[in-house]
């Protein structure tokens, strides 16, 4: 049966061993095994993650000894069934923040863009929106401007054929360069903003990484003014 709550908790997530056994995990045979008593004891739950993040999960209801599934069964309905599934996705909630580490963007590019403004600027990537968690911003610490926003979409959103997934950096520019630049291939008017002052480049390879690095600072740069907008 497929589990959504399970896939909903644990999508963007990487497993991390040594917090696994911190939490309590116990390796056997190359999985990592943690048990839980939950709803006054009536309960035994049992997680399984592997080294590589795949993840299992088994309830055993003690007063039969029987495998209990009605909690994974969204449309089941009741005080007692919500209550079960309730604690169950607590825990699990629990060991996503404790044993977890948030990886949304997988692309190479991407990442090394990541570590790029890490190491230079020491600024972490922000989630601001919920419903779309694969869209992310870095401010500038002295006027909370922005400079950089990463985002995961379609190519056709930018003029392209393909409805191929790809990463997508946001930066700032100044609107005279930007109107040399633009071509639809390498360089794109910004998707989902000021098409003016942004620009958008794919995560591709289309561009080399040293170009979007230095625009990268170019755009820390043209966010240095005092004036506190996005």
């Amino acid at each position: 049966m497929k589990d959504q709550f399970l896939e909903n908790i644990f999508r963007y997530q990487v497993v991390n061993i040594e917090k696994l056994k911190e939490f309590g995990f116990v390796l056997q045979e190359d999985i990592y095994h943690y048990e839980t008593q939950i709803v006054d004891n009536q309960f035994i739950l049992t997680i399984h993650i592997s080294s590589t993040g795949n993840i299992e999960t088994n309830m055993i209801e003690l007063a039969t000894g029987e495998v209990y599934t009605l909690y994974q069964v969204e449309s089941a309905k009741g005080s007692f069934v919500g209550r079960v599934r309730a604690e169950y996705c607590d825990i699990l909630q629990d060991i996503a923040a404790h044993c977890f580490d948030k990886e949304i963007f997988k692309q190479i590019c991407t990442k090394q863009i990541i570590r790029y403004v890490q190491l230079k600027y020491g600024d972490e990537l922000e989630y601001l929106w919920e419903k779309t968690p694969n869209c992310a911003i870095w401010r500038r610490k002295d006027n909370q401007k922005w400079y950089g926003l990463i985002t995961t979409i379609c190519k056709n959103k930018l003029g392209l054929s393909s409805t191929e997934q790809v990463d997508i950096i946001n930066l700032r520019i100044d609107c005279n360069e930007l109107e040399k630049i633009v071509d639809g291939i390498h360089y794109f008017r910004a998707y989902h903003m000021n098409k003016k002052h942004w620009v958008s480049i794919c995560l591709d390879g289309s561009v080399s990484l040293e170009d979007i690095q230095t625009r990268i600072d170019q755009s820390f740069q043209i966010a240095s003014t005092n004036k506190k907008t996005t």
